[in-house]
């Protein structure tokens, strides 16, 4: 996010040909560094020079295809044996509340115990929540409190998975790749979001949700294997007088006394919740609003994440050309008006078209804020903050999912996308008022 001019150092880095960026020194005093200079499209994927994220990279790559499968199949599943636009939000809702219960704890144990134990832990405990849904599926047992039940297992998992594998990323790598390793995350992420509901479209009328289940399931092999095979240092635990309930408090407090990090932190619950949201109600919007079928839904979520794919890969290559400030609201406000704009089309293509601009814009805001908020935080904060913003996270998709499904139910799907875009582009002009405000102030000081 945007700095004050008298807040900003620039620093060194002994990397050939690279240029540092003006990065604000963190609460305490301590000065950030960030590399960007010198980087092409030749430079993209610079960060899998590291043997350990390679591992990762594509371990990742194949279980996040399964994800976004299973994420696919469960709301395809759901709307077809309830028929309900409010419960397609309330089941996507249940099954994320535990991160919220669960991510601050989480970012705590990150700071405090090896992340990679951390992480094939509750890999591991994803794994058999999709093995489960199969057999659920397949055995016919399956209903919609069955899959709540699950879902809401998996989300204590991920309460657990996404700090530390947030925090996880810069030990993978070196601090000089960390802004091209978090882009490349998020690339993986959206590239498996391209091919996932594609092929849980495909699968879906071919074989069946329950093959969709069983795929992710064994996806989860993939990452797990490839966390073995990391050499890792020994960990060595600090010593930690606090309790650790305090520990986990001390997270909390500084993300919300850290100006900049609260600002990132309240913008991204404001987009999440009205914006992220719209992927909830997409199976309603695919079959009631554009007349399509399961195919017809998976090709509009990947047309969402070619965007993002795309957008992922344009930050990796040529953010540093760009301010956060740019990018991050920048980014919100072509979402938003894509969001808009695709709320009112009612052909299919021009519908694709839309979601490509809006998942390409979404990109640009979610990558560039997670950067930054690593960036800024001392290292042995970083779990605790990214505990915080799992929090987050956690919190704006069940509250999004039963914004989306309620006003989706009571109005319209259309409706409940416009406005979810509007909203989004208010949240962006006011973080940046309250910003240009903050300045004005420090400028009079």
């Amino acid at each position: 996010m945007p700095v004050a001019a008298d807040s900003v150092r620039s620093y060194n880095i002994v990397m050939p040909n690279t240029e540092t960026a003006q990065i604000p020194e963190d609460i305490s005093g301590r000065p950030r560094r960030m590399p960007v200079g010198g980087i092409s499209w030749r430079h993209t994927f610079r960060a899998l020079r590291h043997r350990n994220y390679r591992l990762f990279f594509w371990g990742q790559l194949v279980s996040l295809i399964g994800t976004w499968m299973q994420q696919t199949a469960m709301s395809w599943f759901v709307y077809e044996i309830t028929n309900s636009k409010f419960l397609l939000g309330a089941v996507a809702a249940i099954g994320s509340a535990p991160m919220m219960l669960f991510s601050v704890w989480g970012g705590s144990l990150a700071d405090l115990y090896p992340k990679r134990s951390i992480l094939i832990a509750t890999q591991t405990a994803q794994m058999i929540c999709a093995f489960l849904l199969a057999i659920g599926v397949w055995a016919g047992f399956a209903n919609a409190t069955f899959i709540v039940v699950v879902a809401a297992l998996n989300g204590i998992a991920m309460g657990f998975d996404m700090p530390a594998r947030q925090a996880f990323t810069v030990e993978m790598t070196s601090r000089e790749d960390l802004l091209n390793a978090i882009s490349l995350n998020s690339s993986i992420v959206n590239g498996a979001r391209v091919i996932g509901p594609s092929l849980a479209g495909l699968m879906i009328g071919a074989v069946g949700v329950s093959a969709c289940f069983l795929f992710n399931g064994l996806s989860f092999v993939a990452v797990i294997v490839g966390l073995l095979m990391m050499r890792l240092p020994v960990f060595e635990r600090n010593i930690d007088v606090i309790s650790p309930t305090e520990h986990a408090w001390n997270g909390i407090v500084y993300s919300f006394q850290h100006p900049r990090v609260r600002m990132i932190l309240l913008l991204f619950l404001a987009v999440g919740i009205f914006g992220w949201s719209y992927m909830v109600i997409m199976p309603a919007f695919a079959r009631d609003v554009l007349g399509r079928g399961a195919d017809g839904y998976g090709v509009l979520m990947s047309a969402s994440g070619v965007g993002a794919l795309v957008g992922a890969l344009v930050v990796a290559t040529y953010g540093h050309l760009f301010t956060p400030r740019k990018l991050a609201l920048g980014g919100v406000w072509l979402f938003s008006a894509a969001l808009l704009a695709f709320s009112f089309t009612r052909n299919f293509y021009v519908a694709l078209a839309f979601l490509f601009v809006g998942g390409f814009g979404m990109l640009l805001f979610f990558s560039t804020t997670n950067t930054v908020l690593q960036t800024i935080v001392p290292d042995d904060m970083r779990g605790r903050v990214m505990g915080v913003w799992s929090l987050i996270f956690g919190a704006m998709i069940p509250l999004g999912s039963l914004e989306a499904g309620a006003v989706a139910h009571w109005f319209s799907t259309p409706f409940a996308l416009a406005l979810g875009g509007i909203v989004c582009a208010i949240s962006g002009l006011v973080a940046l008022l309250v910003i240009q405000r903050r300045e004005a102030q420090l400028a009079r000081e």
